[in-house]
């Protein structure tokens, strides 16, 4: 049995069986196979021999047409070895003699002969052992199939253990197969965090050597409120997290009926709620949490789900589902924000030395006009079925945002032209995500027609800390007072020109930084529908009084640790342990 903590991104429990994602670079199990089928392990493993061969001779020719004859000569040394009888009979001999499956073997064999070359101290033997391990993976995933085709095939519930997931991996996920997932890597607010969300299926990520620990088949149990992964756990282990699961199955119930009370202060102030969504499906489950609207729809994903880009039809298609599922509720779309963790870099010409910072978000948008105007096309035509706003991504100055609204009247007026409804006035608003854009807010608010503080980039960039590395995670803390300062001056500016102001971070959702943004003045908050109802409840037993005398200490405290451990203990004499209380003073 092995504990292992991480970072609890997605709530909930789930107990299964591990679906190892990239099992080729993991220890294959030691799995028997009864007498009576050794040849087809040998056959199967012959087979994979055989696509090695001719997915290398395919590779070898393109290096030695694009890349020269020298390059090209690693992967001839490669099929050479897979031609020697030393490294291939012993394979052979251990699935006849030990009867076990033909990727054991592989596996089995292959890392004997890399622990050697490993062992040997010099560079030429050394690269021998990469090449080793490059071959075995490469027979390996002929025998057990690429991931994306494994899951695609997959007939049972699993939990999936990676490296790391890609934020187009999890959205291709069936949450009515893959039931959890955890990672060696990832932050608290990686985008792939928040599809986690959006699935609704726990998630724990930054568990560093957990890929090591469970191999393919084995019982895990992942606690996505605590951070905790337990491979191989105990009977009574289970039993007591079967315990949890029918814990937070009445949970969910009791929230429910919270969802369909109105978002208001014990003072009478209305919270305007709203719901995050990835896929226009969600739209269906906003009303049941009780949200008013879609504050963010992440249309990226409409690119990250498929292997070719979306059609103006593909865009137009989603953005009239969501608001045929709204039902007259407002949908604010988001446009594409590509870049950074959400484009792999192996699709670009040239990859960025420091994508983060590089071409992301708008800027890519408005380098790329064809693809950005085919969406802001589809956008304004759904825009006649139903309340639609458009928000615009890391903005960092005024000049792209009127960059943009020149785009947006140019398509408006082909739309004219062609005699396509539109709706004229819709409403264009910048997301706040780096500290320029809050500096300069009030610049912005004599253009714009709102504002939507977009904390999770916001934390990032103020504080120079990547939010999907793990290994920083402990600095990246939205209650920062340099972040609080920078909403302060958004929230200010916006009152001033009467512009509304959101705030679509995931940080939102949580209790003690939702009570800092209402003191703050933020009167819309936008999370993951799931987290809509605890987020009511905390509404309905806080006064806005009480949230404005948190924040003006909040906002001038020294540090993030001493700003968190303040609104702990303000909030818990409000809300003793998570429960409606009576009204106490925070002073």
């Amino acid at each position: 049995m092995a504990r292992i903590t991480g970072l609890a991104v997605s709530g909930g429990v789930a107990i299964g069986r591990v679906f190892a994602l990239d099992q080729t670079r993991q220890r294959i199990p030691r799995r028997h196979v009864s007498h009576a089928k050794v040849d087809k392990e040998l056959e199967r493993f012959d087979a994979a021999i055989a696509a090695s061969i001719e997915e290398l001779e395919d590779v070898r020719d393109r290096a030695h047409e694009e890349l020269g004859a020298e390059p090209a000569k690693v992967f001839g040394f490669h099929l050479g070895m897979l031609a020697d009888k030393a490294l291939l009979e012993p394979v052979r001999a251990m699935v006849r003699d030990d009867r076990v499956t033909a990727e054991h073997a592989v596996y089995a064999v292959f890392r004997e002969w890399e622990n050697k070359f490993a062992s040997m101290g010099d560079t030429a033997f050394t690269t021998k052992a990469d090449d080793m391990r490059d071959l075995s993976s490469r027979i390996i995933s002929h025998l057990i199939g690429k991931p994306a085709d494994r899951l695609a095939k997959l007939d049972h519930q699993a939990v999936v253990i990676a490296t790391d997931i890609t934020p187009s991996q999890a959205a291709a996920f069936d949450p009515e197969k893959i039931i959890a997932f955890a990672t060696d890597t990832g932050g608290m607010t990686s985008h792939t965090a928040i599809v986690a969300r959006a699935l609704g299926i726990p998630a724990v990520v930054g568990c560093k050597e957990l890929s090591d620990e469970a191999s393919a088949g084995s019982m895990v149990i992942v606690d996505g409120d605590r951070g905790i992964v337990i491979v191989d756990p105990e009977d009574d282990e289970i039993e007591q997290y079967q315990g949890y699961l029918e814990q937070y199955r009445l949970e969910q119930l009791s929230l429910r009926e919270m969802a369909q009370l109105p978002a208001e202060t014990l003072d009478g102030t209305h919270i305007e709620l709203l719901a995050n969504i990835e896929f226009p499906i969600e739209a269906a489950t906003c009303a049941e949490f009780g949200a008013e609207g879609v504050g963010l729809y992440r249309t990226e994903f409409l690119y990250l789900t498929s292997v070719k880009e979306p059609t103006e039809e593909d865009h137009y298609q989603s953005y009239t589902q969501c608001i045929e599922l709204l039902k007259g509720l407002p949908l604010t779309v988001r446009t594409v924000d590509l870049g950074s963790d959400k484009l792999t870099q192996l699709q670009m010409e040239v990859p960025e030395r420091n994508p983060a910072l590089g071409l992301r978000s708008i800027r890519y948008c408005l380098n790329r006009l064809p693809m950005f105007k085919l969406q802001l096309r589809a956008a304004l035509r759904a825009s006649a079925h139903g309340p639609i706003k458009l928000m615009f991504p890391m903005v960092t100055n005024l000049r792209e945002f009127l960059a943009c609204r020149s785009v947006v009247n140019d398509v408006k007026e082909d739309l004219h032209e062609h005699g396509i409804a539109y709706d004229n006035d819709i409403p264009l608003g910048v997301m706040v995500e780096v500290p320029s854009a809050a500096l300069q807010a009030d610049v912005f608010g004599r253009e714009v027609d709102f504002f939507s503080v977009g904390t999770n980039d916001l934390v990032q960039y103020t504080l120079a800390v990547d939010r999907t590395n793990e290994r920083v995670q402990n600095l990246y803390s939205p209650h920062h007072p340099a972040v609080l300062k920078l909403i302060k001056q958004v929230t200010k500016a916006g009152n001033r020109h009467e512009k509304p102001v959101s705030c679509c971070g995931e940080s939102a959702s949580d209790a003690d930084f939702a009570i800092l943004l209402m003191g703050l003045g933020v009167r819309k908050l936008s999370v993951t529908p799931s987290s809509i109802p605890l987020l009511k409840r905390l509404v309905r037993s806080v006064t806005i009084e009480q949230c404005e005398k948190i924040a003006r200490k909040a906002i001038w405290l020294d540090s993030d640790t001493e700003v968190a451990a303040m609104v702990r203990d303000r909030v818990r004499k409000i809300i003793p342990e998570g429960e409606d209380a009576e009204v106490i003073d925070p002073d």
